[in-house]
């Protein structure tokens, strides 16, 4: 069996890093996530029944497996509110300074920003439309929510206008939503919050571990897009999506990191390949030789650099006795270095190769 908190799997450690950004409030959090390309599109489903009353809906999602190095998605589903007034802001992907940063999403007292996604089924980008609390009970819109007249009689009809239906699950970046939290969906962030409940996270981790819901199996349209409850993955409330919501496009295409992707230390990178100069002229062979083995000499001084300076970090977190949830976080701080580091050389390398390639007759030009 898998550990839950392996090293790897930094998406899913307890304490996440409070960052700025300028597309989502100060005190939003995220973890920066080593990946260079963004979630698929949302696939289309239809939403299961409601299964009873106080049931609020909270839709799937594309979550990040690093020990697959691969999407899976998290089916939607039905959970009762941790508390009375209570509603769900969902996750979300958002770019910022060259990482994607995940959003964890939080239930309280009002609807936050979730970065202009349109989930649909009450969620389209903004607020939450698919029902309100009122006087203690929660009242569901029929025009949005999946309901049952007979078992459930708190509901309301509010027609919806205006709602530009896509399937982007991320915010910035190229083709990514442009939306910026409002100043209520500011204020929402400094609710009090309550992370997602026990039963939410079950879900998530069932999604995790079925290979059926990573998107390189199912290729952006899951068998299991959306549950009526959590963990419910199978029966006639277990439903499968329509149809992706886009053209699924494996990592290798979408500019993921070449070589070393998924090394979360300089000594896990792989060992550097020098190439064969082939010119056409033995001084200019002779000299690309000589430059290669000086670029490789510097970058094999900044990997060991970097690791003599992760590994004095490792000592230090011994030493202050890191809980685990420090000792994640700045596992994914060093991944992210190694990885940064990885792609300054690998442009390096790319540029020296192409410096050097024989034109013409066999001559530079």
């Amino acid at each position: 069996m898998r550990k839950i908190f392996s090293l790897r799997t930094v998406m899913f450690a307890l304490v996440v890093l409070a960052m700025s950004m300028a597309m989502a409030p100060a005190s939003s959090a995220g973890v920066f996530i080593s990946v260079g390309f963004a979630p698929p599109a949302l696939p289309v489903y239809e939403q299961p029944i409601c299964p009873g009353d106080g049931y609020i809906w909270t839709p799937g999602y594309w979550a990040w497996d690093a020990d697959f190095d691969d999407y899976y998605w998290v089916p939607g589903t039905w959970v009762l509110a941790p508390e009375v007034g209570f509603l769900w802001t969902p996750p979300w992907w958002g770019w910022a300074n060259g990482a994607w940063l995940w959003h964890e999403g939080y239930w309280g007292p009002h609807i936050g920003f979730y970065g202009g996604i349109n989930y649909g089924f009450g969620y389209f980008g903004v607020g939450f439309v698919g029902g309100r609390w009122e006087g203690g009970h929660f009242f569901y819109n029929r025009e949005v929510a999946n309901i049952n007249v007979v078992n459930i009689h708190n509901v309301y009809n509010e027609r919806i206008t205006n709602v530009t239906v896509n399937h982007v699950s991320f915010n910035g970046g190229p083709g990514g939503v442009a939306a910026r939290a409002t100043a209520e969906e500011e204020g929402a962030a400094r609710d009090r919050h309550i992370a997602a409940v026990t039963a939410q996270s079950a879900h998530i981790e069932q999604a995790r571990a079925n290979r059926d819901l990573r998107a390189s199996v199912n290729q952006g349209r899951p068998s299991i897009a959306a549950t009526s409850r959590p963990g419910e993955f199978s029966g006639r409330e277990a439903v499968a999506a329509r149809e992706a919501g886009g053209t699924y496009n494996r990592p290798e295409s979408r500019g993921g990191v070449s070589g070393g992707g998924n090394a979360v230390h300089p000594k896990d990178l792989p060992a550097f390949q020098k190439s064969t100069p082939n010119t056409g002229d033995p001084n200019r062979d002779r000299k690309y030789q000589q430059e290669q083995d000086k670029m490789y000499a510097k970058q094999d001084q900044e990997r060991q650099k970097l690791q003599q300076q992760q590994e004095r970090e490792h000592q230090q977190s011994q030493q202050r006795n890191y809980n685990q949830a420090r000792q994640q976080q700045m596992e994914q701080h060093h991944q992210q270095q190694t990885q940064q580091l990885q792609q300054r050389h690998t442009q390096q390398q790319q540029h020296l190769q192409q410096r050097y390639q024989p034109s013409g007759g066999g001559k530079r030009k």
